[in-house]
């Protein structure tokens, strides 16, 4: 993923060699992935022979619950076996992926991980419940989404970023909504705050299924969040997109304009998500599972339906959806710095 948004202050001169050795580090132990090589036994093979639990550590209605819900809907087509979605959120996620980490590692239970479990949350919480890089694996990437730049039409005049940002210093500061403390969410519209210098206030919900009320509500004036959680409230015309994160215009929105068009440079992120598993589990159920995936993102149908929900299906080998999040934690980390931001005790 193509992301420039690093802070523009000059780094210490010894910088920049340590963060390439962090990331050579980072990527090396990601590709040494911990996977079960224990022989291949009659229960493994015929995987899955019951239900398979889909950890998704958000509320209800989200993009990741939406999305996953689709995925687990053809992936019991594909493989014969319900997989049922469970919520499990709290603490930006930790709760449910942790879940996961603890679970049996026997490939019936999945964890549904944003890059905020991947890359981000370790350097937001002081005390994590487990260690991304060491208790569980990826099985492979499963979405990426812009963040769109939205505010309520109703009490938000501004049709353009520039015009949002004169109607935001003329305020004197306004307060944006973000699904949570340190997700790509609220690390976006705080870097914005701070490279416009309109100031703002931070308003944390559990999702956009409560960011969306409070904007048409007046109660908070922008959010840079995911696509795919705003696509239906867009299209209704009660939200109004200034812009999109994304390097080109995405298709499902194609008379809004890239942040760089709309006049902010560098200003580039997409978030994304991967199923994961505990870090024992049999390496032949992960590619069983990994090679389901394969063909459902090489689905015209369902290519289509994650494009007009404003993201785009994905599926990759474990080991590239590890060296992503080993790549991104250096920039990620960086951006928490930026913001300020901190969780709670994880």
């Amino acid at each position: 993923m193509k992301h420039q948004t690093e802070n523009r202050e000059d780094p210490p001169e010894a910088a920049p060699t340590t963060r390439r050795a962090a990331l050579a580090g980072s990527l090396a132990a990601a590709l040494a992935i911990p996977f079960s090589r224990h022989s291949f036994g009659e229960s493994e093979a015929r995987w899955p022979n019951r239900a398979v639990k889909v950890v998704v550590p958000y509320p209800a209605g989200g993009s990741i619950d939406v999305l996953a819900r689709i995925l687990a809907d053809h992936l019991k087509v594909r493989l014969g076996q319900s997989f049922v979605v469970e919520n499990k959120p709290g603490a930006g996620g930790n709760i449910g992926i942790a879940a996961v980490t603890t679970s049996p590692a026997d490939g019936y239970t999945i964890g549904a991980a944003t890059v905020g479990q991947f890359a981000i949350n370790q350097y937001l919480y002081p005390h994590m419940p487990f260690d991304p890089e060491r208790d569980f694996v990826p099985v492979t990437l499963i979405y990426d989404t812009p963040n769109v730049f939205v505010v309520p039409a109703e009490h938000v005049p501004a049709r353009t970023l520039e015009a949002f940002v004169e109607w935001a210093r003329a305020r004197g500061g306004v307060s944006y909504g973000s699904p949570g403390v340190g997700t790509s969410p609220h690390l976006s519209a705080a870097l914005f705050a701070t490279r416009t210098g309109i100031g703002g206030t931070h308003v944390p919900f559990r999702g956009a299924s409560q960011t969306i009320p409070a904007m048409l509500a007046g109660d908070v004036a922008y959010a840079i969040d995911n696509l795919a959680s705003y696509v239906s409230s867009i299209q209704s015309g009660k939200i109004r997109a200034l812009a999109v994160t994304s390097a080109e215009r995405w298709p499902v929105l194609p008379d809004v304009p890239t942040m760089a068009e709309a006049g902010m440079p560098d200003f580039v992120v997409t978030s994304w998500a991967g199923f994961v598993v505990p870090a024992a589990t049999p390496r032949p159920m992960i590619d069983r599972l990994g090679a389901a995936m394969q063909a459902l993102a090489a689905d015209p149908g369902i290519r289509h339906r994650f494009e007009v929900l404003g993201a785009r299906c994905l599926a990759s080998t474990p080991e590239a959806a590890a060296a992503r999040a080993a790549r991104e934690r250096p920039m990620w980390q960086e951006m928490v710095r930026v913001s300020g931001a901190r969780g709670g005790s994880g």
